[in-house]
Formats: structure tokens, C-alpha cells, sequence
């Protein structure tokens, strides 16, 4: 059983597990931070941005100047976003079996695996993941062909021009596998290989392996998975929350007697809680607005935004915003909003109750219904006119590098009456905020991450019990910035095997049973040879037939075995314990026996007599048939 580490990132994994001949992918996450190393895309034309001085290097070199760009002391490629794909090379990808998804965050990079590397297979996803995640590439792919790039840079790219660049740029890693964004055909083409499955859905695999999807509690339809044969059981977990949020909790009975879990998709902010971080956004967003300034929130067009609009819901009428408009813009809010209100059957139980009334599952609905939320595909058209300020925008793309955020940071930056406030986790806001600097609107980190946090973590492993665990290496060690706090790192026993990007492990496990099905048919008969008048012996038609060798099972008892060797004349024996089994010694006769547990060895020297009256005695203890 072997484990192929594809991402070298702990919340957007892509690993490939080979397990009883069939070749399985779990996951195929897009880092998306090395979007960071480039300028934003504004979709009206940025006399700032446009104004950047190009870079030079120390010794006043200038061949770079066009492909990077420099801001307030950080360095940017002025140049369409790339993305970090995960590994292509560890492994040959067309021999995948099968790829598991476990939540539409976690399947950002499934067109670049299932189009250009030869995949033949099938994916299995929940409808909720399918649908949320083509929302999320279709914001993805418009947000970038809307704002074409005339240049496309790559010299610095060049492992020796890199060696001279100047921090983060330095460090990037496997700049040579960074590629532009896919296109809605890619996305097309990839989602049609997805077959749907429901929880607790069991899949047959090629008749040795059964895979099956349990609700991980993180967000509409995310999934955790089993995938077991007759004697051995795998679970994947990946992005789980045991916080009562709108899915469907999470299933942990299904998780025991385990004897691998490999865990993924930690909170990327264990010291954070989630609700204080969800009060603390409705504060700073009312005071912003209660001084005449804006609020932008750069977010995802699924997922917390739901949360976060239920909460606003509540507080709107308290906190005295009730003629604040809010505006919801990406290319795909309408069917993101519609979306949420249908899957009413991967809600928790309260919304889906609901349902039944029939209410709306979520407020956002009755938000929309009384004007107080709006939303448009973009800033072009309708928004245009129906425009107010103060006023509050959810928008994105959250790393602040494309989309209609673009546009808000131009043009509310230079009013400290305003302010971004980050929820999502998955970019660092001072980053994010860089090619901006300087800024003079306020900035509000509140990130929002109902993931697994290390102490529910523990308390999970204690409950499941499984026989090993394997995990990202920054699961093992405390945060970098934070050496002191071992409690922020898996403590379990025995302790968790880790791996990072381009890794391959070989997971502690070995089969002891396998399950075979002997057919009673025989072989058909061979082919007889054509009647002939010349008479034959009765013997000549008869095909020669090989002994077949008998097979053997059972154990041999040692001190029984030892006490044989006695009565037969064999003095001097000594015995030794080995971590596979038993060393017997005859010391006088120089030979030795190894009894393991699959197996026996006879090693004298060039004395085959004794050789086979030792075989002899050893089979003795065993059973022929």
C-alpha cells in the first residue's frame, strides 16, 4: 500500500493511493497563493497600476523591467495569474483509477488532471460538490479571459534569472509547473467524467476495492471516504467540522476500526474561533457603515458567505442597517444563491425542516425578497445604476488579484472611511493587500474557518482508534510562528507518519488475509486431433500429466519442534527470537532453520541428506492438501 503526495499543500491535498491493484487520486486541489507573486487585474484601466516602475536588479540590469513590476518595496509579475498544479511527474496520471472528491475546493485542479495527462477513469463526487464547484471554476475562468494580458512573462522563470530575484519570488516553488487558468470547455469536459454518488453510497471498484462517501460536516455535500476491501480499511478525511453549520454533520461512527487514516484540510487558523470571528465581522462592518464608509468583503461565491448573510440577517434590524444595501456581484451569484435553497437533502435537520413548512431553508432568500440584498454578474449593466452608498459588497476573488474586488480596492483604497474585511483563510490578507500599498482604507482580518481544529482532532482519533494515521508534515510540528504551542500539532500514539510534496510512502500496513474464489469448473478439454486410419496405442492419446505439489498450513510450536530434533539425535540446539519469527541453531551439524510465519528455510551446507531428513521432521507439524 503506497502513498504518492502530489500538493504540498494541507488544505487543498491531491494524493494517490495504490491499494489492492487499483490506482485511486484523493483530491486534486489548486494552490491558488502564487497568484500573489502577480499584479492584480483591474477591469477598468488602472492609471497606478499602469505606472509601475519595471524592476532592476542590483547591478542596474534591466532585462526584467517588462515582465516584473515593482510596489511599495515587493516585486509582482506583471503577467495573466498562474496557478501551482500538483505533481505530474511522481507518477503516471493516465494510470489512475478512479478520483475521490471530497468538497469543491478540493477539485479546483481536476481539468488540468483529467485533460492533459491521459486519464481514461471516473470521478466520484456529490451533486452539491459537481455544482458549487463548476460555479466556482466558471467565476474562475471568466474572472481572468474578461481582462486579457497582451504579455505573458516566463524569463524569470529561468532557474538561474530566479536565484537573483528578490524574496518571495526567490523561493516559489516548481515555478515550472505553474499554468495559466483552464477554459469553460477544459471545465466542461472534465465535469462530464464525474459520476454522482449520495452518502453512504457504496461503489464497487473493479470487484477488489469498495469506496464510499460519509457527510464530513464542512460545507453542502463535502464528504469524507472509505475505501476498504474484504480485510484491510482505509478512511480518508478531508475538510471536516463538528460545528453546527448548514450541512448535514458529520458522520464519525463510520470512521473506527480503521487501519489507515490518512487526514487532510485542518482549520488553517486553529488559535481562531469561528463565532467570535463571525461577531467581530458584524461589528466592524456596522461601525464602518454607521460613519458613511463602505464595506467590502472579498469572499467565494459558495460556502461561508451563506453563514455569514444569516448572520447579517439577524443583526441588520438591531445594529440599525436596515437601509444599508447589500450586493452580492460574481458571474455566478444567482445560481450560487438558487443553489443553496434546493439541495435541501445535504442540509442539517433544522433547515431541513424547513423545507417542509415550506419556508426557505436560508434568510437570504427573504433578504432578497425585501431588496435588502442584491445581486449582479458584475459591476457592468444593472449595478451601475442601481448603485448606493454606504453600502456593503460581497465580491472576489478573495486573493485580491482578479474579479470585481479588483475594482473596489481602486476605488474606495484611498478613503480611510472604508474598509476590507478578509473572512476566508486561505491567503494572507498582508499579501493579498501588497501590489495595493499604500492604503488608506481600514483592513479587518476575520477569518472564518470551520475546519477541524487540533483539540477536536485529538478527541476524533481517540473515538475512531485507527491503527495508524498519516498526515501533511505541518501537522506534526507547531506553526513556525508559534514554536511554544505543541498543542497546535497531532499528538496521537503511535505517532502520525507525515509527508510533504513529491513524496512517496509506504503506508505501515501489511495484508495477512486475501479473499479468493476457486471455481469448480475444469479447464476445457484439449482440442482432439483429427480421426486417422492408422491404429495408435491407447497410451498415445493420454496427455501427460504433471504432480501437483499439495500445499501446506498450519504452525510449528517450537519447543515441540525443538524436542523432536532431540529424540532424532540432534544435540546442542539453541534457539533465537527474530522480529518475523524463530532462528533454530544446530550448532554441531553448523545449520540453521528460520521459522516465520508465511515460511521456512532450511540453510546446511551442501548436505542434502540432512536437508531432507530436517524438511521431514518440520513437515511433520504441518498439514498437506
Amino acid at each position: 500500500m503506497k502513498l504518492y503526495c502530489l500538493s504540498g499543500h494541507p488544505t487543498l491535498p491531491c494524493n494517490v493511493l495504490k491499494f489492492k491493484s487499483t490506482t485511486i487520486m484523493l483530491d486534486c486541489g489548486l494552490d491558488m497563493t502564487s497568484t500573489l507573486n502577480f499584479l492584480p487585474l483591474p477591469l477598468v484601466q488602472s492609471p497606478r497600476l499602469s505606472k509601475l516602475p519595471g524592476w532592476v536588479l542590483k547591478d542596474g540590469s534591466t532585462f526584467l523591467d517588462k515582465e516584473l513590476k515593482e510596489c511599495s518595496g515587493h516585486v509582482f509579475v506583471d503577467s495573466v495569474p498562474e496557478f501551482c498544479l500538483p505533481e505530474t511527474e511522481l507518477l503516471d496520471l493516465s494510470t489512475v483509477d478512479v478520483i475521490l472528491i471530497s468538497n469543491y475546493h478540493c477539485m479546483m485542479a481536476l481539468p488540468y488532471i483529467t485533460e492533459y495527462t491521459g486519464f481514461t477513469g471516473t470521478v466520484y463526487a456529490t451533486e452539491p460538490t459537481v455544482q458549487i464547484g463548476r460555479l466556482l471554476m466558471e467565476e474562475l475562468v471568466n474572472s481572468i479571459e474578461r481582462v486579457p494580458k497582451a504579455q505573458s512573462a516566463s524569463m524569470w522563470k529561468n532557474k538561474e534569472v530566479q536565484r537573483l530575484l528578490p524574496v518571495p519570488l526567490k523561493d516559489a516553488v516548481e515555478v515550472s509547473m505553474w499554468r495559466k487558468c483552464y477554459t469553460m470547455p477544459e471545465v466542461n469536459a472534465a465535469l462530464s467524467k464525474i459520476q454522482l454518488v449520495g452518502y453512504s453510497q457504496k461503489i464497487e471498484l473493479f470487484g477488489a476495492v469498495q469506496v464510499t462517501p460519509l457527510s464530513s460536516g464542512y460545507a453542502l455535500g463535502s464528504s469524507n471516504w472509505i475505501i476498504q476491501s474484504h480485510y484491510e480499511k482505509v478512511s480518508y478525511v478531508s475538510g471536516s467540522s463538528l460545528l453546527t453549520t448548514h450541512p448535514q454533520p458529520m458522520d464519525q461512527a463510520s470512521l473506527k476500526n480503521s487501519d489507515v487514516l490518512i487526514l487532510t484540510g485542518l482549520t488553517q487558523i486553529p488559535t481562531a474561533n469561528p463565532d467570535g470571528m463571525v461577531g467581530e465581522f458584524c461589528s466592524n462592518l456596522a461601525m464602518t457603515v454607521r460613519n458613511g464608509g463602505n464595506v467590502l468583503v472579498p469572499c467565494y461565491p459558495s460556502g461561508v458567505i451563506y453563514d455569514l448573510l444569516e448572520c447579517l440577517y439577524q443583526y441588520i434590524d438591531s445594529a440599525g442597517l436596515s437601509n444599508v444595501p447589500f450586493y452580492f456581484i460574481s458571474p455566478v451569484a444567482n445560481s450560487s444563491l438558487e443553489f443553496s435553497q434546493i439541495f435541501a437533502e445535504w442540509l442539517c435537520h433544522n433547515k431541513q425542516t424547513k423545507v417542509y413548512l415550506p419556508e426557505p431553508p436560508f434568510p437570504h432568500a427573504e433578504l432578497i425578497q425585501t431588496n435588502k440584498l442584491k445581486h449582479y454578474p458584475s459591476i457592468h449593466g444593472d449595478f451601475s445604476n442601481d448603485f448606493k452608498q454606504p453600502c456593503v459588497v460581497f465580491t472576489g476573488h478573495p486573493s485580491l488579484r482578479f474579479g470585481d474586488v479588483v475594482h473596489f480596492m481602486e476605488l474606495w483604497g484611498k478613503s480611510s472611511l472604508n474598509t476590507v474585511i478578509f473572512t476566508e483563510p486561505d491567503f494572507s490578507y498582508l499579501d493579498a493587500l501588497a501590489p495595493y500599498q499604500p492604503l488608506a482604507m481600514k483592513c479587518v482580518y476575520c477569518p472564518i474557518d470551520t475546519r477541524l481544529n487540533f483539540i477536536q482532532v485529538s478527541k476524533l482519533l481517540k473515538e475512531v482508534q485507527p491503527l495508524h494515521v498519516v498526515c501533511p508534515e505541518q501537522y506534526t510540528q507547531p506553526p513556525p510562528t508559534q514554536s511554544h504551542r505543541t498543542d497546535l500539532m497531532i499528538d496521537c500514539q503511535p505517532p502520525p507518519m507525515s509527508y510533504r510534496r513529491a513524496e512517496v510512502l509506504t503506508l505501515p500496513y501489511k495484508r495477512r488475509y486475501e479473499k479468493i474464489e476457486i471455481m469448480p469448473e475444469l479447464p476445457p478439454k484439449p482440442p482432439q486431433p483429427p480421426a486417422s486410419k492408422k491404429r495408435k496405442r491407447v497410451n498415445d492419446d493420454v496427455p501427460e500429466c504433471k504432480a501437483l505439489k499439495p500445499l501446506l498450513s498450519g504452525s510449528i510450536p517450537v519447543d515441540q519442534f525443538v524436542q523432536t530434533l532431540e529424540k532424532h539425535g540432534f544435540s546442542d540446539v539453541k534457539v533465537e527470537d527474530t522480529a518475523k519469527g524463530h532462528i533454530v541453531l544446530l550448532q554441531e551439524a553448523e545449520t540453521l532453520i528460520q521459522i516465520e510465519e508465511d515460511s521456512t528455510h532450511i540453510i546446511c551446507d551442501n548436505d542434502e541428506p540432512l536437508r531432507v531428513k530436517l524438511r521431514d521432521l518440520v513437515l511433520k507439524f504441518l498439514q498437506k492438501f
